[in-house]
């Protein structure tokens, strides 16, 4: 525990003198927030609906500052460590994979839940946000697509052998996501086509899990997102630590 105090803290400090999780992670959905308020204001998400626009698209939202720390922000921190010979290092220390990969999911999760926070205040304070459903089920779902979304980018920078292919497998898989899995483009207006594509992406998988819990749907409308996120999370994490590169 005081080896992960430790290794956290000077993390977070160096994460804290960038930009880029600021950026990506805190502005971003505040930005979009702000956008669809303005446009949609308090809207119906469809005639007759009991919950508004905005209301419709906060696990949206949420979902945005999972994906840029976990599957951008993540992957690249460890290969850059992996590519500058820190990992190898830590190697010939009692530090483990398990423990550099924890120290890392910790400080982005931070960053995602200070983003869910901030939304959720400027949502209620300024457009009228309300979460329908039940807070314990959404903050599950919440908890289970954050450690899905998280895992990938865990295996993603467990594996890549520098930071450009790190780079690289992170774009491909972090941009189609925020696009096209309903982050920022809302699900509900897009062709049936893309949205046949865009089923396929586990961030859409994961968006329907917030929505559903943030609207008081019923739980059997989400049981086979929630069935992919935690094999998405079992499965990466395993070969995470199990193909593990130290240099």
């Amino acid at each position: 525990m005081k080896t992960f105090r430790t290794m956290f803290k000077t993390e977070l400090k160096l994460s804290l003198r960038g930009m880029d999780m600021f950026i990506f992670a805190i502005c971003m959905p505040l930005i979009v927030l702000t956008v669809l308020g303005v446009i949609y204001g308090d809207r119906p998400a469809y005639p007759g609906a009991d919950h508004t626009f905005l209301d419709s698209s906060f696990g949206a939202l949420a979902a945005i500052s999972i994906c840029a720390g976990g599957v951008m922000g993540l992957p690249l921190v460890v290969s850059d460590y992996r590519s500058r010979k820190i990992l190898k290092r830590f190697q010939v220390t009692p530090v483990s994979p398990a423990l550099i990969l924890l120290v890392q999911v910790a400080i982005y999760t931070l960053y995602a839940v200070a983003s869910l926070l901030l939304l959720w205040l400027a949502g209620t304070a300024f457009f009228g946000l309300r979460i329908h459903g039940s807070l314990p089920q959404f903050f599950c779902g919440y908890a289970l697509v954050l450690l899905s979304m998280f895992s990938i980018g865990m295996l993603v920078g467990g594996v890549a052998p520098n930071e450009k292919t790190a780079s690289v497998l992170a774009s491909i898989l972090y941009f189609p996501m925020l696009i096209f899995s309903g982050a920022t483009l809302p699900y509900e207006v897009m062709p049936a086509a893309l949205q046949r594509a865009a089923d396929l992406l586990p961030l859409t998988q994961g968006i329907k899990l917030l929505k559903a819990a943030s609207l008081g749907l019923p739980a059997e409308s989400v049981l086979l997102p929630v069935l992919l996120m935690a094999c998405i999370a079992v499965v990466c994490i395993a070969a995470a630590l199990r193909f593990f590169r130290w240099e």
